[in-house]
């Protein structure tokens, strides 16, 4: 699995004109899942990001994750993340998950966060996506799982 995560001061995710999810600051999650994939996964990587200390302090070092600042998540499903693009140019989907099987994942992946006491909101699996993502610092990191 892979997450591309943001620190935001507020984002929100648009399906065919309506906003079916937004937050104020916190992390936008762009998750993808790959062939092999295990459902055992999903909690480490969850517990992980909302472990992560990427917030500011009143000093101004990162030592404060989304969890100790009560922020919120918006996780977005995205499939691409998966995309090979070393031959040719289109990109080959071959490696990303099955749809069934990684919406499962996905909505999942989900329920973890909230079972934490965090806010979520989240886009729409399978749909046609406008994602307004106010990156904070910028700050972004990649993580695997």
């Amino acid at each position: 699995m892979r997450v591309c995560l943001q620190r935001v001061n507020k984002a929100r995710v648009e399906v065919r004109g309506e906003t079916v999810g937004q937050i104020g600051p916190g992390l936008v999650l762009l998750i993808g899942f790959k062939t092999g994939d295990e459902e055992k996964q999903l909690r480490p990587m969850a517990e992980k990001i909302a472990a992560l200390r990427i917030f500011e302090d009143d000093q101004g070092k990162m030592n404060l994750s989304v969890s100790d600042r009560e922020y919120s998540l918006l996780i977005v499903p995205q499939f691409t993340l998966y995309g090979d693009t070393r031959k040719g140019r289109r990109p080959s989907f071959s490696d990303a998950l099955k749809p069934e099987l990684a919406e499962k994942f996905y909505l999942q992946f989900c329920r973890l966060f909230e079972n934490m006491g965090l806010a979520v909101a989240t886009g729409v699996f399978g749909a046609r996506m406008l994602v307004e993502i106010h990156n904070w610092g910028p700050v972004t990191f990649v993580l695997e799982g």
